[in-house]
């Protein structure tokens, strides 16, 4: 007697399927569990938009946004949330009139200096789950498939 399917249509059980909804359900349960240790009010958005002004210096909102893999609307909100506070400002661009630059505030460089490497450190125990041999593989996996997805993106 023949096993039943996993769905309706044979054709997509895939030998990839099981990986296909494993990559999904971590990516679900990541983006909750950052969600839910949310420490002092420094959601991960807003943690990585200080960290990135802090470490690279003022960024176009654009080049911002594409780098956190962020909608426009999404970091605007972002900013608007931080500008809010005190903590970044935008500025015209020098020479392109269409473009706004953040830059964090001296309060902002303050607080990323307290905030981000406690918050970054309670994250990053999560891959102490992993062995060290583990936590290189899933690195070079990760990143063997980001570079995939950006190289079929931009064909």
């Amino acid at each position: 007697m023949r096993q039943p399917s996993a769905t309706a249509d044979p054709a997509l059980d895939t030998p990839y399927r099981e990986l296909l909804e494993l990559s999904a359900n971590f990516s679900q349960a990541f983006l909750r569990w950052l969600d839910g240790s949310n420490a002092g009010g420094l959601s991960f958005p807003r943690l990585r938009v200080l960290e990135l002004l802090h470490c690279r210096g003022p960024a176009m909102m654009k080049t911002l946004a594409d780098g956190l893999g962020l909608s426009a609307r999404n970091l605007t909100a972002v900013a608007d949330s931080l500008e809010g506070e005190g903590l970044l400002r935008r500025v015209a661009h020098p020479t392109d009139r269409r473009a706004t630059v953040l830059e964090l505030t001296d309060a902002g460089l303050r607080a990323a200096d307290e905030a981000l490497a406690p918050r970054l450190a309670e994250i990053g125990r999560l891959f102490d789950e992993l062995s060290p041999t583990a936590r290189a593989g899933l690195k070079h996996s990760l990143s063997t498939l980001v570079d995939a997805m950006e190289s079929r993106l931009a064909d």
